[in-house]
């Protein structure tokens, strides 16, 4: 009888310390993260500028996904999916949102959306925004539509006369019907230059004269209506739809919200499910893009404020920045200057050995350009990491 007792015991005691060191991992993973991730493996605080993409979730957004309620959102019925889409519709001044796991299917619902009725329909775009660059050219090769594309000035803003020259109506067999324009706000690969409310105004107001639909690629919206100062709904007015992304500067680990009036929704939510976007339980993923999109804006005006810091710091150290350096945001442009000691291709690295900091090159003007993008995971001190870094080595 002893003996089965102690067997019986011994069994309940590893039992219980395998379900508690089961929990203490998990607990290490959720919560330990978020800090572990930010240090190499010799315990030097890395400084990701690469993008504001890289931010981990805060300890206050994975306590809201472990709360979450959830439902099945394919069948419209995940509470806290509602929830975020209720308000990112009233932010914006809008009908309706939907939900969506990318900003790039976001766009690409918002295209198959507004020329869902015209099988000969083109866009404008300009020819360096995200949407022509970096989002596989989603727009010919699954939404058969064609694309015009006309430049953009410094400041991201398209000539109106371009606008118009590149405007045909249903009125001519040999050409295809103008249907949409897109806007991007803050404009990437320009420095994250944020267009003004009167210029919206301005270009929806013109599309309209043409029964043209105006789109924004507003994954970094929020930096712009910091910046500027100006209300979302207000910022926005001047178009139909937009999407934000709440995995850049908001710092949530994924997801991006389309919005639009009633029907546009509609034929976007029918789009996602032909894009493989459907989605089930995603109140557990979604609760933590509402506690970036009510908690995270307001904090944007100091990435915005180290990242003049950069511009400032980086062009009075001689090196090229557009704009003569002007910062909108939080994305800084530059170029390494003429007496460099190390090539473009030796930086990256070498800030990464020397300094902890990870920063990208490749970009526009032949290759020379390097891109640093400030958030929330990034403070002052790093920021300090990183002038010094770039200074010094060349």
């Amino acid at each position: 009888i002893v003996e089965r007792w102690w067997d019986d015991a011994s069994a309940r005691y590893v039992n219980i310390m395998m379900t508690s060191t089961a929990a203490l991992w998990r607990r290490y993973r959720l919560v330990g993260s978020h800090i572990g991730r930010a240090f190499s493996t010799n315990n030097r605080r890395i400084v990701d500028l690469r993008s504001d993409t890289v931010t981990q979730p805060t300890s206050a957004m994975l306590n809201a996904a472990t709360q979450a309620k959830t439902g099945d959102d394919v069948m419209g019925e995940d509470p806290t999916v509602t929830a975020l889409e209720d308000y990112a519709a009233e932010l914006f001044g809008k009908e309706r949102a939907l939900y969506l796991p990318t900003g790039t299917m976001a766009n690409m619902c918002a295209i198959l959306s507004h020329c869902h009725y015209n099988k000969s329909a083109e866009m404008i775009i300009g020819s360096k925004s995200h949407i022509n660059l970096y989002e596989g050219g989603g727009y010919a090769n699954l939404a058969g539509v064609s694309c015009k594309q006309i430049p953009e000035d410094d400041d991201a803003m398209f000539n109106l006369d371009d606008i118009r020259d590149a405007c045909f109506c249903d009125n001519d067999d040999h050409y295809a019907k103008s249907t949409l324009i897109c806007l991007e706000n803050t404009h990437n690969m320009l420095g994250g230059v944020a267009l003004s409310e009167s210029y919206i105004s301005s270009i929806g107001k013109m599309a309209r004269e043409s029964d043209i639909k105006v789109h924004i690629d507003g994954a970094r919206i929020m930096n712009a209506s910091v910046a500027l100062n100006t209300s979302p709904s207000s910022l926005c007015k001047g178009a139909d739809s937009l999407t934000i992304c709440l995995s850049k500067g908001l710092g949530a680990p994924m997801g991006s919200i389309l919005v639009g009036e009633t029907e546009f929704i509609r034929l976007a939510r029918r789009a996602r499910k032909r894009l493989g976007g459907g989605m089930r339980q995603v109140g557990v993923i979604a609760s933590m893009g509402m506690h970036a999109l009510t908690n995270n804006i307001d904090r944007m005006a100091d990435d915005h404020l180290r990242a003049q810091r950069i511009a400032s710091e980086l062009k009075g150290a001689g090196f090229f920045l557009p704009r003569d350096g002007k910062v909108d945001t939080n994305i800084v442009f530059f170029a390494l200057p003429e007496n460099s000691k190390l090539t473009k291709e030796e930086l990256p690295a070498k800030m990464l050995e020397k300094y902890g900091v990870k920063i990208a090159g490749g970009y526009s003007e032949g290759g020379r350009m390097f891109r640093l993008v400030t958030h929330m995971d990034v403070d002052d001190h790093g920021i300090d990491t990183a002038i010094e870094g770039i200074i010094s080595l060349c």
